[in-house]
């Protein structure tokens, strides 16, 4: 007879922020699984209000320190769309090799520093310095590299300085780019042993599937990071400025997230969903480290979002040498470029690392945010965490305690939440 069972994980580790999980059985029946958030909310949208277009981006990058490029962009494409402004295609390329800068610290963070523990059998990625040095090198140098280029594109490598409305305030020297077009160029081979590293302890990634829906940008010209339609591997492509109309917030009591669902009860935005309806448009390498995993659209398995990641880390490095290539192709230059305040309404979208990421502003006639709102990716992922653990609870009944509570913080972590960013409702009782 099945015994009782009572998991408990306060404040998972190797996870941005502060999340719980509850497992309780008896008999062999669930009785409760849950994942609950208690992070304290953040108020972004408030401190923009009132404040000038010009500062946005500055405030907003401060959501995340892991995503703060992506919110930058999301933030300057919002501003752009309210009043207008229009981009040069030297921007463009330089935008979206940063947010490969950033895609590659944060994919190269959560693979190789916190999922990598898990599949190797070690607590953190410290132990492994001893068992698996070669491995942790390969991760270290990718991280690095990932550093290097977005000083380059940033100004810096965290909270970006030389982003701004309509272009750059200081255009990277076409000898850093050159620089850092030949750091990824080493990087290749150096994913790919890594990727065969990682390949070695595949049966320690989960075999579980739950049908679910996902959502991403989608783009027919390039693998959708920086623009693109909203689109569901359920069907349907939306414009960016119809986003409410797909996330659908809402509130759900263990949580100080909200939730979205959209066709479904829940989906998943993350790499996971980038690869299932961008496949088309990765790069040679990254479908071969795809293949290497037999990871293929459309992939219903949330562990497997790790080698999503680990197969957009070879696209980023690919891609960045493309758009160093073609940004110098086209003569790299200082831009001039003048923006006219206007008023007006924008909603901008871009991926980062765990998924789709929204900004909405409101401009007023003199430059001012009056409204704002930002749906992070985590909290539309908070939902699907909670129904892939109702639909994993009934084939955990008969493990044993420790092998539940490592099965369920490694779907947790599977997702790479980041939980403080999208904490953003606070219960008030009056009295």
């Amino acid at each position: 007879m099945a015994s009782d069972l009572n998991v408990t994980v306060k404040h998972l580790t190797r996870v941005e922020g502060h999340g719980n999980i509850y497992f309780n059985a008896k008999a062999g029946k669930v009785e409760k699984v849950l994942w609950e958030v208690d992070e304290a909310p953040r108020f972004f949208e408030a401190m923009v209000r009132g404040k000038s277009y010009s500062y946005l981006s500055h405030i907003t990058s401060r959501i995340c320190g892991i995503c703060s490029i992506g919110h930058s962009l999301a933030s300057l494409k919002a501003t752009e769309a309210a009043m207008g402004v229009r981009i040069s295609e030297q921007t463009e390329l330089l935008r979206r090799l940063a947010l490969h800068g950033e895609n590659l610290q944060s994919h190269s963070l959560h693979v190789g520093y916190l999922a990598a523990p898990d599949l190797f059998g070690a607590p953190s990625v410290v132990p492994m310095v001893k068992t698996h040095l070669d491995a942790v090198g390969k991760i270290v140098a990718v991280h690095r590299l990932a550093n290097r280029l977005s000083d380059v594109t940033c100004g810096r490598t965290t909270h970006p300085i030389t982003l701004t409305v309509g272009g750059f305030t200081k255009v990277p020297s076409e000898e850093d780019l050159l620089f850092a077009k030949k750091e990824c160029e080493k990087n290749i081979e150096v994913t790919r042993s890594l990727a065969k590293d990682i390949l070695t302890v595949k049966d320690k990634i989960p075999d579980f599937k739950r049908e679910t829906e996902f959502i991403a940008l989608k783009n027919d010209k390039h693998y959708a990071f920086y623009d693109g339609k909203i689109a569901s591997t359920d069907g349907g492509v939306f414009p960016v400025s119809d986003y409410l109309k797909v996330t659908n917030e809402y509130f759900a009591p263990q949580s100080t997230a909200k939730y979205a669902k959209h066709k479904r009860a829940s989906y998943m935005a993350s790499a996971l969903s980038r690869f299932n309806l961008n496949y088309e448009q990765l790069t040679d390498g990254a479908k071969e480290v795809a293949e290497m995993f037999g990871l293929e659209p459309v992939c219903h398995n949330p562990y497997m979002n790790t080698i999503a990641q680990l197969v957009e880390i070879m696209h980023s490095l690919e891609d960045s040498i493309d758009l160093v290539d073609k940004v110098i192709g086209i003569g790299l230059e200082e831009e001039e470029f003048e923006v006219e305040v206007r008023p007006g309404r924008g909603v901008g979208a871009v991926e980062v690392p765990r998924g789709i990421l929204f900004h909405d502003y409101t401009i007023d006639e003199v430059g001012n945010c009056v409204k704002a709102n930002c749906i992070i990716p985590t909290n539309q992922n908070h939902g699907n965490i909670q129904k892939d653990m109702e639909a994993m609870a009934p084939t955990l009944v008969n493990m044993p305690e420790k092998d539940i509570e490592l099965r369920l913080e490694m779907l947790v972590r599977a997702y790479d939440p980041c939980i403080s960013c999208s904490t953003h409702y606070l219960k008030v009782n009056f009295i």
